[in-house]
């Protein structure tokens, strides 16, 4: 039997079974610029020297380049919003699920109202009529 390192960790429930894994690398923005403008003022056989030296794939090269042609250097930039926009998408969606769920008790209460009335209506059609005495 393989025993994987999956198998051979404890479960004492303060990490998950992946916790030890890598974490995936961010590259920023200037030097995503850096290592293209590296990449391709090398010469041909230097050019893998690069790639190895920092780590990277030929893919890597490729993407970037895709993204710099794409929206200079603002699509070299790591995919993400400023703090400050993210703060206001999140309460933005926080007012719509509220406005939602007003509009919605809103119309609960008015079928309550509604059942209300012909409730009432109906109670008062069926109790019996008062005669006046003789």
């Amino acid at each position: 039997m393989t025993m994987t390192l999956a198998d051979g960790a404890v479960d004492d429930g303060v990490m998950g079974p992946r916790a030890d894994r890598p974490k995936r690398r961010v590259f920023t923005a200037e030097y995503k610029a850096r290592i293209l403008a590296e990449y391709d003022a090398a010469e041909h056989g230097a050019r893998g020297a690069v790639l190895r030296r920092e780590g990277l794939y030929s893919s890597h090269i490729v993407e970037w380049r895709r993204a710099a042609e794409a929206g200079a250097r603002a699509g070299l930039g790591p995919v993400g919003r400023d703090r400050r926009d993210a703060e206001i998408a999140a309460l933005t969606a926080r007012a719509e699920r509220a406005e939602a769920e007003l509009a919605r008790t809103r119309a609960a209460l008015d079928l309550v109202g509604k059942a209300h009335a012909l409730l009432e209506t109906l109670s008062e059609s069926a109790e019996p009529t008062k005669r006046s005495p003789r």
